[in-house]
Parts: C-alpha cells; structure tokens; sequence
C-alpha cells in the first residue's frame, strides 16, 4: 500500500496540444470529449470540489479460455461483489468505480441490472473473440456510481494484423477522466511505448483515472510515457515496483501488469489481495484516490 502524498494544484493545458500530440502518435482520437484535454473547465474557473473515488481494475477474464469463461453467471456474481465493496489498505470501501478487461456484453447488460444506479460503457476489443453462452463478444467496460458521459471508443497504434483499443468517458460530478483498455504482450515494446503513449494523450490531463491491464513489466521503458505522465497507484515513490497481479495455473501471483495511473497531485492508496483469484488469472487491484 502507498501512503497519500502532499497534495498540490491541479494544473491545465490546452487541448489542442492534446490533439498534435494524438496526431503525432498516429493515434485516432474519433471525438473523444476534450480532445485528451482537462477533465473540468479552463483554468479561470473555480477549481472542482474535492472528491474520494474507490476504483477497480480487473481482467476478469470472462472470455474464451478463460477459467471463468464456461460459468458467465458465476463470474458476473463475483465481479457484482467486488463492485459493492472492495478493500483498500485493510478497510472495506464502497466502490465508485470499475473498470474491467475480458469482460463480455452479456455481463455487462447484468450489471446494468443488478448495479441499476451505476453507469456503463462497453467497447467489444476486435481482437477479443466471442464468449460463451450467447455473452456477445469479449472487450473492456467502465462502471461509475455516477453519471459516465461522452463515452467513445479510439483506436491505438498498433501492427497491422492487430487492434487495440481504449475506452474513455467523463464523471462531471468528479471532474474527472476515465479512461480503460487492454494490451497485448504480443506487440513489444515498440508498439506498446506507442499504445501507451496515445492512451496518455487520450486520458489528457487534470482529474485522470486510466486503468487496465498493460501486458508488462512496471520497469518496462514502454511504460514510460505513462508514468511520465502520471503515478501508478501501487509504486513507492519514485520507484515503479507494485504487487504481482497476474497469476499461473497454479494461483501463484507471477508479475504485475495491471495498472492504476493518476493525476500525480492526487493522494492514494492501493491494494492487490494477497490470495489466489478463482475466478481469472489476474488478481483484482484497488485504490483509494482523493482529489482535491
């Protein structure tokens, strides 16, 4: 767990750096609000309101092959309970925010029922397969128990043969960015230092909260536009360590290469459990973050 930091201004720039920037990438922005620029409004406005969000990144792994993937009833219980409450620090938190990899639609259209009060977006991943039992196809979603607007979905580079996308949307009520995706180990860290820096122009800057799982290495230079751009809720100080979040066969955690990227001004603390995850071969991580 990560102790919270001194806490310092929020800062803005314009977004149409943001857009030279995608454009430099390669990157497709297809109309994401801001254009990757600040969460809330321009610099000569009050500054938000000061805001706790309880966030959770899971590769649930609810698609083919998955351990998961013949059992999408199971599955969506679990992930249900992980939503209502999860641990952060050794205290039970509420949830405010989930977002999800290899998750299918037909889960998804579950938590819409089940968490009726919350807000979703889905994007299908291209590259994800279809799920079992009628689920629809496998892909990334985002959950917040507050309004999720201007919800849109942008291709990152990647090789020709493959497609990777990234989810993005705006929480008003938190002024705040959330942006989800999934990588693939398959790429190499030229592609993935691509990817990774399109996914920080699209997240912009301001109140941002980018989760997923990133196929590496924390120490990996592919990550380095990332956390250039932000911190990872699990590193110690500057230091790019984190508990180990995907597991074996056997249920032993291997490496870490789920992430929880924000504003650097934030204060935050963040959990990976420490038993074996039934349910998926990735373990689920949470963190407490405070906006101010």
């Amino acid at each position: 767990m990560r102790s919270p930091r001194a806490l310092i201004p929020l800062l803005s720039v314009c977004a149409a750096a943001a857009v030279v920037a995608a454009a430099a990438t390669g990157t497709s922005i297809e109309g994401l609000p801001g254009g990757g620029g600040p969460a809330h409004a321009d610099g000569a406005a009050e500054p938000p309101p000061a805001v706790t969000i309880n966030a959770v990144t899971w590769n649930v792994c609810g698609g083919p092959g998955c351990p998961s993937g013949a059992a999408p009833a199971k599955l969506t219980k679990q992930v249900v309970q992980r939503m209502r409450s999860t641990e952060v620090g050794g205290r039970k938190v509420r949830t405010n925010a989930v977002l999800l990899q290899e998750v299918c639609e037909g889960h998804v259209r579950t938590f819409k029922k089940t968490m009726d009060t919350w807000t979703w977006a889905f994007a299908a991943s291209p590259d994800g397969g279809s799920c079992a039992q009628g689920q629809g196809k496998a892909g990334v979603a985002i959950g917040t128990d507050k309004p999720l607007i201007g919800t849109r979905q942008a291709k990152l580079p990647a090789p020709a043969d493959r497609t990777r996308i990234a989810l993005c949307g705006e929480v008003p009520s938190w002024a705040t960015r959330v942006c989800v995706t999934q990588l693939s180990p398959a790429e190499g860290n030229e592609w993935r230092q691509k990817e990774a820096r399109a996914l920080t122009t699209l997240a912009g800057t301001g109140r941002v909260l980018v989760g997923g799982d990133l196929a590496d290495s924390p120490d990996s230079p592919a990550l380095d536009p990332l956390y250039t751009a932000y911190d990872e809720c699990d590193q110690s100080g500057a230091s790019r360590t984190g508990a180990k979040t995907r597991q074996n066969w056997q249920g032993t955690a291997v490496e870490k290469t789920d992430y929880l990227f924000i504003t650097k001004s934030a204060a935050v603390s963040c959990s990976v459990p420490s038993a074996r995850t039934k349910a998926s071969d990735h373990r689920p991580m949470s963190a407490e973050i405070r906006f101010t």
